[in-house]
């Protein structure tokens, strides 16, 4: 962490001693990047507004994430305002360039804030930085009316302040109140406290389940062969192929190897499943239950 300060410090000394660009000069170096791809005019406009970039990003560190890669975020938002200005409106670089900084680096954070997606939305954006300012401002404000606020009223309040849904406000509380944890983490302090994996619902088979699941396999299993056994061997070879094989042969493939129509093969098919159902039925009625 010290080294990344050394940086933080250096990056921002280098930036501070950048040229200050007036309109002019500006105006021709944004014009000679688009225009002819002046490499060169580029880095002195980059280099000329990195401090904007420093300082825009350096209002984010609240948020936990390092202060190298919260500049380098927004160096990135610098980069893509440079490509992206028109000199020809009359808006100065710095009041263009902001916009697409901040967003870079909103944009950051929210995706390392947990690892859980905090928000894609804009309104979910516009809560996640801004609710617990709009949150506490509302508590000042009522504690100096002599109110308590529960905090079924804070929400409406905040959803109506802010501009978005109650149900956004309701999941954003969630997904700010705290940061994440790992399942290994032990629910107490002490060497033989379980850990809060232990406390997950097991959603996979129990015992008796398998137990039950693989009795019941064996018997549908002895019911079909059975069923097959009734009948002929052409049929038992189309009923094979037909549902069996993977992927299934087709009825004109079937009817072209046997020498019939594939319209002889679908008849074929429907009276040895007629046959296959018939033997089924006859050697328990527990096939329903199974195969219901």
């Amino acid at each position: 962490m010290a080294l990344d300060g050394y940086v933080d410090q250096s990056l921002s000394r280098r930036a501070m001693r950048a040229e200050l660009l007036d309109a002019d000069t500006e105006r021709r170096l944004a014009c000679a990047w688009r225009d002819q791809r002046d490499e060169e005019a580029l880095h002195r406009l980059i280099t000329a507004y990195m401090r904007l970039a420093i300082s825009t990003a350096a209002r984010f560190r609240r948020y936990g994430a390092p202060m190298n890669d919260l500049v380098q975020e927004a160096g990135l938002g610098l980069m893509k305002a440079a490509e992206k200005f028109d000199p020809d409106r009359g808006v100065r670089f710095s009041t263009y360039a902001v916009w697409w900084i901040k967003a870079s680096v909103q944009d950051y954070v929210m995706r390392n804030w947990s690892m859980v997606r905090t928000g894609s939305t804009s309104s979910q954006k516009t809560l996640f930085f801004n609710m617990r300012r709009v949150q506490a401002r509302l508590e000042r404000e009522a504690a100096a009316r002599g109110e308590e606020l529960d905090s079924s009223r804070l929400r409406q309040m905040i959803a109506r302040e802010v501009g978005v849904p109650l149900r956004d406000v309701e999941l954003m509380e969630g997904r700010l109140s705290g940061a994440d944890y790992s399942l290994n983490a032990s629910q107490a302090t002490a060497e033989d406290g379980r850990e809060w994996i232990e406390t997950l619902e097991d959603d996979s088979l129990q015992a008796e389940q398998i137990v039950e699941q693989s009795r019941d396999g064996a018997r549908l299993r002895q019911w079909l062969a059975v069923a097959l056994d009734t009948l002929s061997d052409r049929e038992r070879h189309i009923v094979c192929a037909r549902k069996l094989c993977e992927p299934p042969r087709t009825l004109e493939s079937l009817g072209r190897e046997l020498g019939v129509s594939k319209e002889r093969i679908r008849q074929l098919e429907t009276a040895a499943f007629a046959k296959m159902r018939s033997s089924l039925e006859d050697q328990s009625a527990e096939v329903h239950r199974l195969l219901g």
